[in-house]
């Protein structure tokens, strides 16, 4: 363990970043789901950040019921905190919490980590609630001035986008639960609008939902740009699947389709390596090679069509199945990219990240799959 710290130290040099930690950590029976997923969202800065901020603005930890934020918050703050600038942490009590959690993680079989990462988003958010709607309860009962930042502020995201951003700059609103679930929610969360357009009228109708992720159906031979292009294409609704058009009282022909509205400031892309194969009755991995570049344009939103992102992690499949295998990840940190595999982390060449692009061919030796990536928003970057 000493050996692989002081070699990724002597590997950066001065070229350290000041006050950076870079820890491996401990896999407890095929937990790499959780690592490689825990090691991604650590380096997303908007989300450490805050997360610690909201951690360390608790005046009594030790009072406050476990769950899944504050063992979080703690391994977060237990690995930002270490003395020494590498090394091996073991997250022992977060792993525990997820397991008493979910029994889908309880045993010691092969798990997904996308499932495992919406599984944790939705956790933190539905624990956010509760928190916020516990200190509505008690503030309704203080004077207006201490009432300054309520749950009603970020209820929806309607409202939250009209009333809670104009209390970002207060420290009452940053001292609180309600600015940590608008990092979540605002900064990984993003709008889309499915529209459907009835061929007969004309009429268009539309429907927004919210997503922390984008899931694309993958081609081979393929890249992220020409999947989201896909994702986004005109779907024609006829035969058995015609559209009830509430205009022209009656079934109808239509076109639907799935827009970006609001692009999140993170943006979060599984890519849909596992597939149900009828005829196989079982799932399979698809290891096509899909290109996902270190700079993204998202052309197909509503509200900017120069969305442009930087890609800064990338959890990785390696094996050849669904239900085997295991999961690495792949972070980019002050410019520089890492290697996190459990316990071990390497610094590696920005080139490297080409390797889990995937196979032009389906069998092939080299089984590193890039299967969730995660995006930053340059404007967003821009911003800090």
């Amino acid at each position: 363990m000493g050996a692989t710290g002081s070699k990724l130290e002597k590997a950066l040099g001065d070229q350290f970043p000041e006050g950076e930690r870079y820890f491996g950590l401990e896999n407890f029976g095929n937990t790499c789901y959780c690592n490689s997923v825990l090691q991604a969202l650590y380096f997303c800065a908007p989300f450490r950040e805050q997360l610690l901020e909201h951690y360390g603005n608790i005046k009594n930890p030790g009072d406050i019921e476990e769950n899944l934020l504050t063992c979080l918050a703690e391994l977060f703050m237990q690995i930002s905190t270490q003395k020494k600038k590498t090394g091996v942490i073991a997250p022992k009590r977060f792993v525990q919490r997820v397991k008493k959690e979910n029994e889908l993680f309880r045993g010691y079989m092969h798990q997904d980590a996308h499932e495992f990462l919406n599984f944790l988003l939705n956790e933190l958010v539905d624990i956010l609630e509760k928190e916020a709607n516990s200190t509505k309860g008690t503030k309704e009962h203080s004077s207006p001035s201490e009432n300054i930042c309520q749950w009603d502020a970020c209820w929806s995201v309607q409202r939250c986008t009209e009333g809670a951003l104009g209390y970002l700059g207060s420290q009452k609103f940053s001292a609180c639960c309600c600015f940590i679930h608008w990092v979540l929610w605002f900064k990984i969360q993003g709008i889309l609008t499915n529209e459907t357009k009835c061929l007969r009228c004309e009429t268009v109708t539309a429907r927004d939902e919210t997503f922390l992720d984008l899931s694309l159906d993958i081609e081979q031979n393929s890249s992220i740009t020409s999947c989201l292009k896909n994702f986004s294409s005109t779907e024609t609704l006829n035969a058995e699947d015609k559209f009830f058009c509430d205009k022209c009282c009656s079934l109808q022909e239509a076109q639907k389709r799935m827009k970006i509205k609001k692009p999140p400031h993170i943006l979060v892309i599984h890519l849909k390596r596992f597939k149900y194969m009828e005829q196989l009755s079982r799932y399979k991995k698809l290891s096509y090679r899909v290109v996902f570049p270190l700079e993204l344009k998202l052309t197909n939103t509503m509200e900017d069509a120069d969305c442009e992102y930087s890609l800064f992690a990338v959890v990785v499949h390696v094996g050849s199945g669904p239900n085997h295998g295991h999961y690495v990840s792949l972070v980019k940190s002050h410019n520089h990219w890492l290697f996190f595999d459990d316990e071990n982390v390497e610094m590696i060449d920005e080139s490297a990240v080409q390797t889990s692009f995937g196979s032009a061919q389906e069998y092939a030796s080299n089984t590193d799959h890039g299967y969730i990536l995660f995006y930053e928003s340059l404007a967003a970057n821009s911003d800090h």
